[in-house]
């Protein structure tokens, strides 16, 4: 169950709350980018800190005084430390920010001006950059059955400016237009209050993974518009990857992270799409099977060789399955 929100008389114009796992020299940055962007608003900050030990928690408080810090003991994943925020958020908005993303220019004050122009936009996001200015997916559509299959087959990386293929981050489209969307990215994006109290926060149930995509889908149940808007500019280091290679073998953070994606996959599929849940399965199963396949059979020696990691990612997907009962519960938190 999603926890009660309820939202007063605004005392800022906006709350902006910060996830925090063991990442002190970038959050500093971060937090440095915030309160030189948002100097011209009255702004709450909010740490959430998932039992980091850095040394994060000594440096906002040494650094950051200004700062609200809220301890956690343990790590509670992104959507269960983002609602610990927002029942201390007291801003006419809430902003949700990576630590590891930095805001720019007018980030905020141009966020604000496209929520008060349009009451009915729940929540909206910005354009992400790398530190090198290369685009990241930040306008994105719900995941279907086909859209993972061409992601999976790399049918969407190919064929980037097809409305088929690059449905599922909208790579067809021209970023610099804004559009009503399905989803942005949890990196950056900012809450309509009133939304947020109408779905009820983050579904506690996803650790990681899938949990920015479930809260846009309830809100745009409730009547609301998710909006992308490339005026506001965020620069982002994370990027997309949930997978790290260590040779031609999966790394153990990069098998714990395929795991913790595939769990909350299966968890979305099961609570908005019933039985289907099967069928993602299956899918990305079988995909890997006929590739270790096909890869065995290759000449190069690099191709036979990465077959193994294909059967890793199967024998991953297997063990998700077990985990969450086939999308029906979610495992003991922290995963």
């Amino acid at each position: 169950m999603t926890p009660l929100l309820t939202f007063g008389n605004p005392e800022f114009d906006v709350s902006i709350i910060i996830v925090s796992f063991n990442t002190r020299d970038m959050l500093h940055e971060c937090l440095q980018s915030v309160y030189r962007d948002g100097s011209s608003l009255s702004h709450q900050v909010i740490v959430v800190d998932n039992a980091s030990t850095d040394g994060s928690q000594e440096m906002i408080e040494r650094d950051f005084p200004q700062t609200v810090l809220i301890k956690s003991t343990v790590n509670l994943g992104f959507g269960k430390a983002n609602n610990l925020g927002f029942e201390k958020a007291k801003g006419k908005y809430i902003v949700l920010l990576n630590s590891d993303a930095f805001l720019s220019g007018k980030s905020l004050e141009r966020s604000i001006e496209h929520m008060e122009a349009n009451p009915r936009v729940g929540l909206g996001g910005g354009r992400l950059l790398g530190r090198d200015d290369s685009s990241q997916p930040s306008a994105r559509m719900f995941p279907t059955l086909t859209s993972d299959l061409f992601v999976l087959s790399g049918l969407a990386a190919k064929f980037p400016r097809s409305r088929i293929f690059g449905y599922a981050d909208r790579t067809w489209a021209n970023e610099m237009d804004e559009a009503e969307v399905d989803w942005v990215p949890g990196a950056y994006s900012i809450i309509r209050p009133e939304a947020l109290a109408a779905v009820g926060g983050f579904d506690p149930r996803f650790f990681l993974y899938y949990e920015e995509v479930d809260l846009c889908r309830r809100m745009k149940q409730e009547g609301y518009s998710i909006w992308y808007w490339p005026d506001v500019t965020v620069t982002h280091i994370g990027g997309e990857s949930s997978r790290q290679l260590h040779g031609m073998q999966l790394s153990q953070v990069g098998t714990q992270l395929t795991l913790w994606r595939m769990r909350s996959m299966l968890l979305y599929y099961r609570k908005n799409h019933g039985m289907k849940v099967w069928c993602a399965m299956l899918l990305e199963m079988l995909w890997y099977w006929l590739r270790s396949v096909k890869r065995r059979l290759s000449p190069n020696p690099r191709h036979r060789a990465s077959a193994e990691v294909d059967l890793s990612l199967a024998s991953i997907m297997c063990r998700a399955w077990r985990d969450t009962k086939g999308g029906r519960l979610s495992p003991a938190q922290p995963w």
